[in-house]
């Protein structure tokens, strides 16, 4: 600090003023601050704010120690501070992910792994999709009403159904279209699509005629000409690529062949009650890397666990000791992925790819 005196006289008087200089940069941004987590940047006059666009990490499996695994986190876009009177943060598309997550092969009665998987939806927000076998008993209607209904059917204002094997046992597919109602597209028919955020996502029922030719098949190639998405994901029962006991589904390859051509990302099934990733696949099964499907089993619902039969080319994750779900943060450009497991269970998975 900087003192300047001078003496003036006042009525006879001198008055002695004292000057003080504080050294001012004024060109200096102020050092960023922190506000309950989020790091503020203050932007200089006539500064353009930048961001970082959604960049994939590294794909890991891992097994915890703890109930609640540690997501691998996704680079966001740094929030900035707008040039108004009253500073706010704000925010871009690839740090608000829109949520999708679920499993299959869900519910038996007189069991309670699908009420351990249901408290996880509880704190989880978004669509909550189903991949079969929603009653892993006989479909029956008491089966739904008295225990599904209990567990994942408290959220029924967010699922996203599709059927499996153990839906149609009793009736036919009639119970399961009656639990659930216009949540299940058309009834019995069981295929439809749906928007989250800018994804586009298909519910197939892989039960009924799926083949080409069919009704269902002729809707799947109208439906993905009328949405160009960039990123789109679909799910139905019976896996096409799997090294659970059922193994591979070969009806579903003309499915994979419409999905690989109309270049969706991700598809998931269930029916073997394991945890499986494959990487990117073409319709023949190898790798892919540039346009290839991601498929996922994710039949950890809460029904049972299964063994594992013949490894198949291109696995690259696999359990069968832990319930859980898996949550995806879909992004505009991308996603990412993290399995949940149940409290007590240890095993996890998570990465994250860019769309094609």
């Amino acid at each position: 600090m900087i003192m300047n005196r001078w003496l003036f006289p006042v009525g006879g008087l001198l008055l002695l003023l004292i000057a003080c200089q504080f050294p001012v940069n004024l060109g200096q941004p102020l050092a960023p601050e922190t506000v309950q987590g989020i790091n503020l940047v203050t932007v200089a006059p006539n500064a353009s704010p930048t961001h970082t666009p959604f960049q994939p990490v590294a794909n890991t499996a891992t097994v915890t120690l703890t109930f609640t695994p540690t997501p691998t986190s996704t680079p966001t876009q740094t929030p900035t501070v707008t040039l108004t009177s009253t500073p706010t943060v704000t925010n871009t598309p690839e740090s608000m992910p829109s949520v999708l997550v679920g499993a299959g092969d869900i519910s038996i009665c007189n069991q309670d792994g699908d009420n351990h998987t249901s408290e996880l939806l509880a704190s989880i927000p978004g669509s909550i999709y189903t991949i079969g076998d929603n009653s892993n008993d006989r479909g029956e209607p008491q089966q739904y009403a008295d225990c599904f209904n209990y567990s994942w059917g408290r959220y029924m204002d967010r699922l996203f159904p599709v059927p499996g094997n153990h839906d149609y046992a009793y009736n036919g597919g009639a119970s399961y279209f009656d639990y659930f109602g216009s949540r299940a597209g058309e009834y019995g028919k069981g295929y439809y699509s749906y928007e989250v955020g800018d994804w586009h996502i298909i519910a197939i029922n892989s039960v009924i005629n799926e083949g080409e030719g069919s009704e269902q098949m002729q809707w799947l190639k109208a439906d993905l000409a009328s949405h160009p998405n960039l990123c789109s994901l679909a799910y139905w029962h019976y896996p096409r690529w799997s090294s659970g006991g059922e193994g591979n589904m070969d009806e579903m390859a003309p499915v994979i062949q419409v999905l690989y051509d109309h270049g969706v990302e991700v598809v998931l099934s269930a029916h073997d009650h394991i945890y499986e990733r494959f990487a990117p696949q073409d319709p023949a099964g190898q790798l892919d890397l540039e346009g290839g499907i991601r498929e996922f089993i994710v039949g950890t619902g809460g029904a049972s666990h299964q063994g594992f039969g013949v490894i198949k080319p291109n696995s690259e994750v696999r359990d069968n000791t832990s319930f859980g779900v898996l949550k995806f943060n879909l992004f505009p450009e991308g996603y990412s992925w993290v399995f949940i497991p149940v409290r007590g269970d240890t095993f996890s998975d998570s990465g994250s790819d860019y769309c094609h």
